[in-house]
């Protein structure tokens, strides 16, 4: 049986670079090459790349990228965009729990819950963690944003979720939101690049700044900074509250 996020990802490759989640791209590539130190040298992993927009962009700005997802339609969008745009890119399908690497990347990025924090157990995420870290160098970096536990302790998930939506882009309801589990269960309709709605049932661990900093120390990391993540206007001066969605990690061996 298919995981949802298996079935929200079929046949959406159009549909999600419409999603409101997806315009920041831009300015988190100029944050991403700043913290990259504009070496064009470096080999950057992007995991969970969905339709390629953060790989496509750093290689039009230079960079060795490499994206790999779990969705064939999400990677087959991103080699006709890559295609489109003469670049050459490396585009392939792994699931993040497993990947063939191992210390041959200077970076990796995971960016906009390609992974992540949705998987059905917390073992899951954290080998999601593992196979990141086992891709990089001694000296790797990574780059990753994931649900910030500390905002469903003061606002709705879902109140939150539907303001953020524009018409013809997905939905969330029946929000709820388990303090023992730290994961929030919902209903999600998508519509696809068929027009066809699809209806799935969703759960998502949300991560509290403190169990972030634990498991990537266990995976020996040592410099490890959590800020808030604003859409499309990454930044260390965010200082992370009960008021951001989402938080940005960035952490080195």
């Amino acid at each position: 049986m298919k995981q949802w996020y298996e079935s929200l990802f079929e046949n959406y490759g159009q549909k999600y670079d419409n999603e409101s989640f997806t315009q920041g791209t831009q300015g988190e590539c100029d944050f991403i090459e700043n913290e990259l130190g504009f070496d064009k040298t470096l080999k950057v992993l992007d995991i969970g790349c969905g339709t390629g927009r953060h790989s496509i962009e750093l290689c039009k700005r230079g960079y060795n990228m490499t994206g790999i997802d779990l969705s064939e339609s999400q990677l087959e969008k991103a080699r006709e965009k890559a295609k489109a745009a003469g670049l050459v890119i490396d585009f392939m399908q792994h699931d993040a729990r497993n990947l063939p690497f191992e210390n041959e990347f200077d970076v990796a990025l995971m960016l906009c819950e390609g992974g992540f924090p949705l998987m059905e157990t917390d073992e899951m995420n954290f080998e999601i963690l593992k196979n990141a870290a086992k891709s990089l160098n001694e000296k790797g970096k990574i780059i990753f944003t994931t649900l910030n536990g500390l905002f469903p302790l003061y606002h709705s998930v879902e109140e939150f979720c539907a303001s953020n939506t524009a018409e013809g882009t997905a939905t969330y309801r029946s929000n709820t939101f388990n303090l023992m589990t730290f994961r929030d269960h919902n209903i999600t309709t998508v519509e696809d690049d068929d027009g066809n709605l699809k209806e799935l049932d969703c759960n998502e661990r949300y991560y509290v700044p403190s169990e972030i900093t634990w498991l990537l120390k266990s995976l020996g990391f040592k410099k490890i900074d959590i800020f808030g993540a604003k859409l499309g206007a990454f930044s260390r001066n965010d200082q992370l509250t009960t008021e951001d969605f989402e938080m940005l990690v960035i952490a080195e061996k």
